[in-house]
C-alpha cells in the first residue's frame, strides 16, 4: 500500500511538474508589448525566468528582383542576465548567400554584418553598440543583402520613434 501511495505520489508530482513546465513555456513564448513609437515597437518576456527586452520594425521599402520572401525585422535587443546589451539582429526573410555580407548604412555610418541562414548579426559588443546608438540618432536604416539564390536586395526603414523604444526596453530591462 505504501508503495501505491509513493508512486502516485510521483505521477501526481510530475504532472504538476509537467504542467507548470507548459505554462511556463507558453509565457516565455509570448512577449508583452510595452509600447508603440513611431517605426518601432517595444516588447518585455522572460526567457528561462530573465527579461529580455527588445525593440523591432520592419521595413518601410523593400527592393529585390524576387517571388517570395518572408516577414522581414531589424531588431536590438537586451538580455540583462547575460550582460548583453544593445544586440542589433536582422531577419533577412530568405537564407542568405554562404559566407556573404550584410551592409547596414545609417546616415555616414556603415556597419558589415555576417550571416547564418536567415539572419544577420554584428560581429561584436562594440559594433553593436555603435550600431545602437547610431539608431536613436538617424533617419533612416539602409540594409543591402544577397540571397542564396544570388538575389540583391535594399530596404530601408524609418528610425522614428527609435529614441523612445530603446529607452523603453531600456527602462524595462534596467540597462543604464
Amino acid at each position: 500500500m505504501k508503495r501505491l501511495i509513493l508512486k502516485r505520489h510521483i505521477i501526481f508530482s510530475a504532472a504538476v511538474l509537467v504542467s507548470f513546465l507548459c505554462v511556463s513555456v507558453q509565457a516565455q513564448q509570448e512577449p508583452e508589448k510595452i509600447n508603440e513609437y513611431g517605426d518601432w515597437s517595444a516588447y518585455v518576456f522572460a526567457e528561462g525566468g530573465n527579461k529580455v527586452c527588445y525593440m523591432v520594425s520592419q521595413p518601410k521599402s523593400h527592393q529585390g528582383d524576387y517571388t517570395k520572401r518572408g516577414d522581414i525585422f531589424a531588431l536590438v535587443t537586451h538580455r540583462p542576465a547575460d550582460n548583453s546589451k544593445n544586440v542589433f539582429s536582422y531577419i533577412a526573410g530568405y537564407t542568405y548567400q554562404q559566407d556573404s555580407e550584410v551592409t547596414v548604412n545609417i546616415g555616414n555610418q556603415n556597419f558589415a554584418l555576417f550571416t547564418q541562414g536567415e539572419s544577420a548579426w554584428t560581429p561584436d559588443q562594440a559594433t553593436d553598440n555603435k550600431l545602437a546608438a547610431a539608431i536613436k540618432r538617424g533617419n533612416s536604416i539602409v540594409v543591402k543583402g544577397v540571397s542564396s539564390r544570388g538575389t540583391k536586395t535594399t530596404d530601408t526603414f524609418g528610425l522614428k520613434g527609435s529614441s523612445a523604444a530603446y529607452k523603453a526596453i531600456s527602462d524595462a530591462c534596467g540597462i543604464k
